[in-house]
């Protein structure tokens, strides 16, 4: 009988053990969670699983009743070994981050992390601060274009990590603008539209580093690209400082093949000299006309949140000197130019 009873108390410490291992084998726990955030900040929050945790990734969600909801549903997974880490990105707002109650389940358990705080601190004003804290940014490209007689058109296009270009700023411009804003997870780009003084020669930001703790100076020079080469989409495009070079250099080589013709007597220079009138009269090509709807409001730049300078009154009947998106670029008066939506175009 004693043996029986042995036997049955090692077979259910045995029972407790395995029970204890399995339930370790699939345990969650928040690996990162920042001590501290600043106004804005887009941060990460990861959750591992440490060693035995299917390489499928787990159903995570966050308590429903709370405001603060990470920047996407599904997490970035990474796999090391054993574990495997879950990260999501949060964005912070003017007070306290609360972290919600985050509920897993997997194939073979569930359960619930508990909520998390993290501080929200506040950072020196400066006056050159675009409004961006990233984990690292930089100007991948910039192009720049003349907007009037008096002002250039700039678009940078920034590359960044963990950062909230969308609150991308600038004090001492005209006029500002976001575009065409990409993020996945922590990689983010976007196309940053400002006008300037054309005087200006270069334009110096700084935005806030959240892995040195410091703000970090960025700056590119403002020089207006001869619009031949650019091979971008010029938003702006206007005659540019080389078109009477071009006219004139053209006008030259239609007398001077006209007159090597007349010469020679040869069909070869006949037929460059009308190659090269072809190509001089299109520069005489006058730009499509459009009509305008009443009331269409005139923006400054080609963005969504541009700032509109007027509207116009009355039905209009103009040029329509570019493109781009869903905008067009047009004259309303003289020296006043601006972009319309495409939908303010007249249908007929």
């Amino acid at each position: 009988m004693a043996p029986m009873r042995s036997f049955w108390l090692l077979w259910g410490v045995f029972l407790v053990l395995f029970t204890t291992l399995l339930s370790a084998q699939s345990e969650y726990k928040y690996s990162y969670v920042p001590k501290k955030v600043y106004e804005n900040q887009v941060f990460p929050v990861t959750v591992i699983c440490l060693s035995g945790c299917s390489k499928e990734v787990p159903k995570f969600t966050f308590d429903i009743l709370s405001d603060v909801q990470p920047i996407y549903d599904e997490p970035l997974s990474i796999h090391n070994g054993d574990d495997s880490f879950y990260t999501f990105y949060f964005k912070a707002s003017k007070t306290d981050v609360r972290i919600p109650k985050l509920f897993i389940k997997s194939a073979h358990s569930e359960l619930t992390l508990e909520p998390q705080s993290v501080l929200l601190g506040s950072l020196k004003k400066r006056d050159d601060y675009c409004g961006v804290l990233a984990a690292d940014m930089k100007i991948i490209n910039s192009q720049v274009s003349n907007y009037d007689e008096e002002n250039h058109l700039v678009t940078l296009t920034i590359g960044a990590l963990e950062a909230n270009l969308e609150d991308m700023i600038f004090n001492n411009v005209l006029e500002s603008g976001i575009e065409h804003l990409r993020r996945d997870n922590a990689k983010v780009e976007a196309e940053f539209y400002f006008v300037l003084p054309a005087s200006a020669k270069n334009i110096k930001f700084t935005y806030f580093n959240t892995i040195k703790k410091q703000y970090v100076y960025l700056q590119t020079p403002i020089e207006l690209a001869d619009t031949t080469v650019v091979t971008q989409t010029d938003l702006n495009p206007l005659e540019d400082s080389f078109e009477l070079l071009k006219k004139y250099s053209f006008m030259f080589l239609v007398g001077f093949f006209f007159l090597m013709f007349l010469i020679k007597r040869d069909f070869f220079y006949l037929v460059f000299a009308v190659v090269s009138l072809i190509t001089l009269l299109t520069f005489y090509i006058p730009h499509k006309k459009i009509c305008v709807k009443q009331g269409a409001p005139l923006f400054i730049l080609p963005t969504q949140t541009s700032t509109m300078s007027t509207k116009i009154p009355q039905k209009l009947e103009t040029m329509l000197l570019a493109e781009h998106g869903d905008f067009k670029k047009v004259e309303y008066e003289k020296g006043l130019i601006g972009w319309i939506r495409s939908e303010d175009v007249c249908e007929n």
